[in-house]
């Protein structure tokens, strides 16, 4: 179990990477493309280009994603959690954790080989 934990943390661990170096990269051709000609700017190199990105992260998105994405979702969960009876939080839970399990075929089940 801790394995394939493992395995996907680092798959998402290169694929940020990734993607944080093509849109360096984006960003850098973008800009010396246009910066010059439309601005009159200076090339950029590949780190300034990063640069560039974290700060406009800083400036414009922050580090935290938006506060306001998903909130109402929790809060009205959080308000339908607590007018639930302890039977029906069970069948939640319930429900849930079967949409969660993977579903293994049943040996001798003759509708898989239809």
């Amino acid at each position: 179990m801790r394995a394939r934990w493992l395995v996907k943390g680092l798959k998402i661990a290169v694929f940020a990477t990734v993607a944080v170096a093509l849109f360096g990269f984006v960003l850098m051709s973008l800009w010396n493309w246009l910066g010059p000609a439309v601005f009159g700017a200076r090339s950029i190199t590949f780190w300034q280009a990063l640069g560039i990105l974290v700060l406009s992260k800083i400036l414009f998105g922050g580090f935290r994603g938006r506060p306001h994405f998903g909130g109402h979702v929790r809060q009205r969960m959080k308000d339908r959690w607590a007018q639930m009876t302890p039977e029906e939080r069970e069948k939640f839970r319930t429900g849930i954790a079967n949409r969660c399990r993977r579903a293994a075929p049943v040996v001798g089940d003759e509708s898989i080989h239809a």
